[in-house]
């Protein structure tokens, strides 16, 4: 079988980056301080090196290399060549700038053999290194495998940074998985995810092939055509997905969204930290005036801390200034604010017709439980009873919880009694998700701010 190219992912990335920068400065340091060791010590250096590598690579045969190790090694010699290459274009055609750069032969053949034999060490040491600081920083992703066959096996061995809690037998199979790892058969997966909650669910079970494509294939093969099978992700996955490899394994992510992009989710964050910061610093007198104020107003704390649900469906301690005389429990409440409730203290009235109370949350997003803009976090009481009654309403906890959000500033903050009122909150949070943007982000802080509709509703 032939396999498709994998892609270059961001730890390879990481990795070529940083074994370049270390080998460009070695080499510099080779050419400036060592180039009295001599072009014969170099090149001889240079073939023990690389002689060493082959040797280390034909051990592994009968183990079978790795592919993420191939692709590396495929990798560097590439790059390898490129440098070669353009060492040798620069001399053909430039001779004066080369000369300029290498005034000595030595020079040249300390950067053009020292680039082979300190790269590919370094390329398999920056690996290690990487790879260890990774599992030691990195909280692997809980995952519950629904198959118990070979293809099930195969992702135990393939899917990296992968903890594996259990398979669910889904349908009949040989079970080629240890036993005592089976959690149970597809009828009982809700009652596992109730009690055992995870990160994600592999789905690695076999597709029974279509007698049509086979007599495609056999008829292709009969008069030498070649063939392109074109699966209909589409149709079962909605139009959000994305395809990735994992060694042999082709993997599809479902509901992949905007946000699930690594440069997107860093200027999200970056946007979030950079802008608390300056908040929580500009606000902090009128913090301490509040502070005075709630505690001249009536008895008890300055801060209410209620326990909210908010990404991947993990509780955190929410911050708020204390609106009431009595507050609810911060555990387990259950307990709505209703119009004209008499809890609400004559200041509290006035900080939750403008979300003033909300505004310590700030500091939530600072600690990294929230985002200034997403989906509201709600109680885990009011989160059972919407999970119950809205359509793919958890899918809102893919990410952080926000300050405020596309729900709110378009009118739909405050009770969740109706049907409608439930579902419009619902739709429009999985709605910001599926078409988030920075510029819809500043947007909605704008609205925010400045439109009426947001405290239409706020009691």
């Amino acid at each position: 079988m032939i396999n498709s190219k994998p892609k270059i992912s961001k730890a390879h990335l990481e990795r070529d980056v940083v074994t370049l920068v270390l080998t460009i400065f070695m080499s510099i340091y080779i050419i400036e301080n060592v180039v009295y060791i001599g072009a014969d010590w170099l090149i001889l250096l240079n073939v023990v090196v690389l002689g060493a590598m082959m040797i280390y690579i034909k051990s592994q045969a009968p183990i079978k290399l790795s592919e993420k190790r191939n692709l590396q090694l495929t990798r560097f010699i590439k790059a390898y060549a490129v440098l070669l290459s353009l060492a040798a274009l620069l001399y053909l055609f430039k001779p004066l700038l080369f000369l300029t750069l290498f005034p000595d032969t030595n020079m040249f053949l300390a950067f053009v053999l020292g680039f082979p034999t300190l790269g590919v060490p370094l390329n398999l040491i920056v690996g290690a290194v990487l790879n260890k600081v990774k599992l030691n920083t990195e909280r692997r992703k809980t995952t519950l495998v629904a198959g118990v066959g070979n293809l099930a096996r195969n992702v135990e061995h393939e899917l990296y940074g992968h903890d594996i809690k259990g398979y669910i037998k889904v349908k009949k199979e040989e079970c080629l998985v240890k036993p005592e790892k089976v959690v149970g058969e597809l009828e009982q997966i809700h009652e596992y995810l109730k009690d055992n909650p995870v990160d994600e669910i592999v789905i690695a079970i076999p597709v029974k092939p279509s007698k049509k494509i086979r007599n495609i294939l056999m008829a292709a093969d009969h008069y030498g055509v070649r063939v392109k099978y074109i699966p209909d992700y589409q149709n079962l996955f909605g139009e959000h997905y994305r395809t990735r490899r994992y060694g042999h394994l082709e993997a599809v992510h479902v509901r992949q969204l905007p946000l699930d992009g690594t440069v997107a989710s860093l200027l999200k964050t970056s946007f979030d930290k950079v802008f608390s910061f300056l908040v929580l610093l500009a606000l902090s007198p009128i913090f301490l005036v509040l502070a005075i104020l709630i505690k001249f107003d009536s008895p008890g704390p300055v801060f209410y801390c209620p326990i909210r649900i908010g990404r991947g469906g993990k509780p955190f301690k929410c911050f708020k200034f204390r609106s009431m005389r009595e507050s609810d429990s911060c555990i387990g409440g259950i307990l709505s604010t209703q119009q004209n409730d008499p809890r609400i203290t004559k200041l509290g009235r006035i900080m939750r017709k403008y979300s003033i109370d909300e505004l310590p949350q700030f500091y939530n997003v600072l600690l990294g439980d929230m985002s200034v803009v997403g989906p509201r976090p709600h109680r885990s009481h009011l989160n059972r009873q919407l999970q119950e009654s809205e359509d793919k309403y958890m899918i809102r906890h893919y990410y952080k919880p926000g300050i405020t959000g596309w729900a709110q500033v378009n009118g739909w903050r405050g009770p969740t009694e109706t049907k409608e009122q439930k579902s419009q909150r619902t739709l429009h949070d999985l709605w910001y998700m599926e078409n988030w943007s920075m510029k819809l982000d500043f947007k909605i802080i704008y609205m925010t701010i400045f439109s009426r509709k947001v405290h239409s509703s706020a009691f």
